[in-house]
C-alpha cells in the first residue's frame, strides 16, 4: 500500500510518500510561498532535489504541482497517481468531537470547521489541502489524523481552566493540547524500547523546537500537557511567549493601544526566546551568542530550560511513578548543551545523565546513567510515519 501523507501550513505544504510493506519513505518534498511571489517545490529523493518553480496562488494548484513531481517521468517516483492508496492528512485542531484519527466524511469535515475557531491560520489550510486531494484524486481515501486526539484522555482535573464553567460548557474553553501525533509516537517508541507494555508505560514527552511541548502519559496515555487552548500555553518557545499573567495582555494591549488581533500577533510571532534574546528564534543562534557574551541570549536560554524542569518534574509527581524522561523534536534530538542543562537538579531525584552518552544528535539512545532511577532516553520522532500508519489502519 502507498500513502501520501501531506500537512499543509497556510503558505505551505510538507509530504512525504511512504510504501507501507516496509515503510519506506519513496520521496519527501516542500512546497513554499503558496499565495505569494516566488512560490517553489523542492522534491527529495536519494539525496537528489527536484525543483519546480511555478506560480502557485492556492494549495490546489500546489497539490497538483506535487503530483506532477510523483509521477515525473525522471525524477518521481511512480508510474501513475493511480498507485497512490490513501491521502493522509496532519490537522492541527479536532476539539472535542475528534478524539482519534478518522477517515473523512462531511461528518468530520463539520467538526474541523467548528474547531477553526481555536485554530484559524491552521485548519482551514488544512481543509484546503484536502479539499484539492479530493479534486485531483475523487476516488482515494483521505484520513484525518488530529494533533489534539492523542490528549483527548486527560481527566477534567488537568485539562480545565480556572474559569467560570460556563465557557467550557458552552465554548469548549479548555486545554486541548498540540504535537499528539508526536507524542504519541515518542510513548510507544519508548514503551518499545523499554520492553514495557503500553498500558504499563508512564513517561514525560519532552518534544522541544522551535514550537515545544511536554507531556506527562500515564499507563500510555496522555494525562496533562503544557500546550493548551492552543499551542502559545506552556514552554517559552521560539517566538511564542508560553506561560504568562493574564494582565500582562490586558495591560500590552491598553498601554500600546493594540487590538486583540494585533496582541495575538505579538504573543505568537514576536515574543518567546526571540522577544527575550532581540537576537533570533533559533536557539543554535542563541547558544552562539550567549557563548559571546550576549546576556539577553543566556536570560532567554535559561528561561527554556528553568521552565521545561518545572514542567518535567511537576510531571513526574502527576504520574507518581515515571519510567522515563524522553527528548525528542529539533533541539530534544540535538541539542546536547540543554538536555544537560535540563536535567541538572535531577540528581536528589536519582536522576543522572551520562555526559559522555548525552554527546549524541538524533537517533535512539539511552542517555543516563546505569544507576539512574528514571530512564532518560533520546527518541528521534517520526510523525508522517504515525499518520501513514494511522491511514493504512483506517483504510483496510
Amino acid at each position: 500500500m502507498k500513502i501520501l501523507v501531506i500537512n499543509c501550513g497556510s503558505s505551505s505544504l510538507k509530504y512525504q510518500l511512504f510504501d507501507m510493506e516496509n515503510e519506506e519513505v519513496l520521496v519527501k518534498g516542500l512546497v513554499e510561498r503558496i499565495g505569494i511571489e516566488g512560490s517553489r517545490l523542492v522534491q527529495k529523493k536519494n539525496g537528489d532535489e527536484f525543483i519546480i518553480e511555478e506560480p502557485m496562488e492556492n494549495h490546489t494548484q500546489a497539490v497538483g504541482h506535487v503530483f506532477d513531481a510523483l509521477v515525473d517521468s525522471e525524477n518521481g517516483v511512480l508510474s501513475s497517481l493511480d498507485e497512490i492508496d490513501a491521502v493522509g492528512h496532519r490537522f492541527v485542531h479536532g476539539g472535542e468531537k475528534m478524539t482519534k484519527s478518522a477517515l473523512i466524511d462531511d461528518e468530520v469535515k463539520e467538526a474541523i470547521n467548528e474547531a477553526a475557531k481555536f485554530a484559524p491560520l491552521h485548519n482551514p489550510a488544512n481543509l484546503m489541502g484536502l479539499k484539492a486531494c479530493e479534486e485531483l484524486l475523487p476516488n482515494v481515501p483521505n484520513v484525518a489524523v488530529f494533533d489534539t486526539a492523542f490528549h483527548q484522555t486527560m481527566p477534567a482535573k488537568t485539562f480545565l481552566y480556572g474559569i467560570d464553567y460556563k465557557y467550557y460548557e458552552q465554548e469548549a474553553i479548555r486545554k486541548y493540547g498540540f504535537h499528539g501525533t508526536s507524542h504519541n509516537y515518542i510513548t510507544k517508541r519508548a514503551a518499545d524500547l523499554l520492553g514495557k507494555d503500553l498500558s504499563q508505560t508512564n513517561i514525560i514527552s519532552a518534544h522541544l523546537g522551535n514550537g515545544s511541548s511536554i507531556t506527562a502519559v500515564k499507563e500510555g496515555k496522555s494525562f496533562d500537557t503544557t500546550m493548551g487552548l492552543t499551542p502559545l500555553e506552556g514552554l517559552v518557545m521560539g517566538t511564542r511567549s508560553g506561560d504568562l499573567d493574564p494582565t500582562v495582555v490586558t495591560y500590552i494591549e491598553e498601554k500600546e493601544n493594540l487590538s486583540p488581533s494585533q496582541m495575538n500577533d505579538l504573543l505568537n510571532k514576536k515574543s518567546g526566546v526571540l522577544g527575550v534574546s532581540g537576537v533570533s528564534s533559533d536557539f543554535r543562534d542563541l547558544e552562539e551568542a550567549a557563548n559571546n557574551g550576549n546576556q539577553r541570549a543566556q536570560y532567554a536560554l535559561d528561561m527554556f530550560t528553568t521552565r521545561a524542569k518545572r514542567y518535567i518534574a511537576g510531571y513526574m509527581a502527576e504520574i507518581e511513578r515515571c519510567d522515563a524522561i524522553v527528548f525528542t523534536g529539533g533541539i530534544g534530538e540535538n541539542s546536547i548543551e540543554l538536555r544537560e542543562e535540563m536535567m541538572k537538579g535531577f540528581e536528589q531525584f536519582g536522576i543522572k545523565i551520562d555526559k559522555e552518552a548525552n554527546e549524541v544528535r538524533g537517533g535512539e539512545h539511552i542517555i543516563s546513567t546505569e544507576d539512574s532511577k528514571v530512564k532518560v532516553m533520546v527518541v528521534a520522532t517520526n510523525e508522517e510515519l504515525m499518520i501513514a500508519r494511522d491511514t493504512q489502519n483506517l483504510v483496510k
